[in-house]
């Protein structure tokens, strides 16, 4: 089997898993999901969807929360891990999103990268989810996952999201790695994966053979 046709029957049992691909990071607004994502770094979704909410009740918009000391968002923020950090570069962020944006979160990488504390990860999620346009989020279960069923040899994220731009149809590439990330939680855990449940097992490199 090609690559190209591994990609598609990946594709096809992955939607037939998990047919409903939400974010997990719950949001109203671009710029809302901009901070969840980086207060995500090495944190839960379900943390972060819980300190959120007092964050957004206290600073309700992008000129609230540019506005506010960066020591108050890292009270909020600290259960998330890493909190000066991230406090610091959410602070920076909505400045940006304020002051050289007027108030919008861009629609395209190039600007998105300007943004303190977005990488291309964050970046592709704010095209794919708010904006539509195709993306590939190469978090750690997209990268485990495809390097065990072998759409690419690579572990940077930014050589995986390129081998999987040949590989995936443009229209389903931002559901399949949600897809992915269900998966990983579900069933392909990097620590016990229960290949018995899995989809894919007949073709999955790491599956035990019978």
């Amino acid at each position: 089997m090609t690559k190209e046709k591994l990609a598609l029957e990946v594709i096809k049992r992955l939607k037939t898993a998990y047919p409903r691909t939400d974010c997990t990071l719950e949001y109203d607004e671009a710029w809302k999901l901009l901070v969840s994502v980086r207060l995500a770094a090495q944190c839960t979704d379900a943390r972060v969807n819980v300190v959120v909410v007092d964050l957004f009740k206290k600073y309700p918009s992008i000129e609230a929360l540019a506005a506010a000391e960066v020591s108050d968002i890292e009270e909020i923020v600290r259960p998330c891990g890493l909190g000066k950090s991230k406090a610091r570069d959410i602070s920076a962020c909505m400045r940006m999103l304020r002051d050289d944006f007027g108030g919008l979160v861009p629609d395209n990488m190039t600007d998105l990268l300007k943004l303190p504390g977005v990488g291309r990860k964050s970046a592709n999620l704010i095209m794919g989810d708010v904006y539509g346009k195709p993306a590939i989020v190469t978090d750690t279960h997209c990268i485990r996952i495809c390097g065990k069923l072998g759409l690419t040899q690579n572990k940077d994220p930014r050589k995986v999201e390129q081998d999987l731009k040949t590989l995936l149809p443009p229209q389903e590439s931002n559901d399949f790695c949600h897809r992915l990330v269900l998966h990983g939680r579900a069933v392909c855990n990097a620590r016990k994966p229960a290949c018995d449940q899995c989809c894919m097992r007949t073709f999955c490199k790491s599956a035990p053979k019978a």
